[in-house]
């Protein structure tokens, strides 16, 4: 079998389209995982009973099914039960938010947890308030330790993003299948696909590096 590279830079327009989407994607999806994560982080250290369980109860039916029929179920299942159009777009970021979501929260729980108890109790005796104790003591130095598994987390999100190609959205995965398909060079196009995902989450693994090198925990 002769190889030929030359259908790469054919095809790199096309994939370069489609890792734009795949970035995009992750960008929104990880934007709001984090928030879900973080406040489901937060009220399952400091919720009281209800809120715990909730969170526990999304934690643990996210992570626990994979992500593949969690976005078939949003954009099968989810427009019949409450008779709306999901764009396939939108379905993926939703997915993202709630899958990514459920590990974060767990991320968050553990550094909070992580923190000596030692000085919430000292931030109390001084009389700070229960949030200016947090926001102030608690929450700077639990984010530090949250910055390693929380750029794990964001690399496997975006490797996640191919699992979209079976509700037809035009990210990376999908445009290298679409582009094989017409040519047959599976092993040049499916090659550059591999580059393409691996410069991304290179990059994000060295921006990660940098940032936590600066914010290292002695």
């Amino acid at each position: 079998m002769e190889l030929d590279w030359s259908v790469v830079a054919t095809a790199l327009p096309e994939l370069l389209a489609g890792a734009r989407i795949t970035i995009v994607i992750a960008l929104i999806g990880l934007f709001g995982g984090s928030a879900v994560g973080a406040l489901a982080g937060l009220c399952r250290v400091y919720g009281g009973v209800i809120l715990n369980a909730i969170a526990f109860v999304y934690v643990e039916v996210i992570r626990g099914t994979p992500m593949l029929v969690q976005v078939m179920f949003i954009y099968f299942a989810l427009p019949l039960l409450v008779d709306i159009r999901i764009d396939p777009f939108l379905a993926a970021v939703i997915a993202v938010v709630i899958n990514s979501g459920a590990y974060i929260a767990e991320i968050f729980r553990s550094a909070l947890l992580s923190i000596n108890k030692g000085l919430t109790e000292a931030g109390l005796a001084l009389g700070m308030p229960g949030w200016k104790v947090l926001t102030n003591v608690v929450g700077p130095l639990a984010l530090r330790r949250v910055l390693a598994p929380l750029g794990n987390q964001f690399i496997v999100s975006i490797k996640d993003t191919s699992l979209f190609i079976v509700i037809g959205v035009a990210e990376l995965t999908r445009a290298g299948q679409e582009i094989m398909a017409t040519n047959f060079r599976a092993v040049e196009i499916w090659s550059a696909v591999a580059v393409l995902y691996l410069i991304m989450t290179g990059v994000l693994s060295f921006l990660l590096r940098v940032t936590e090198k600066r914010m290292r925990v002695l």
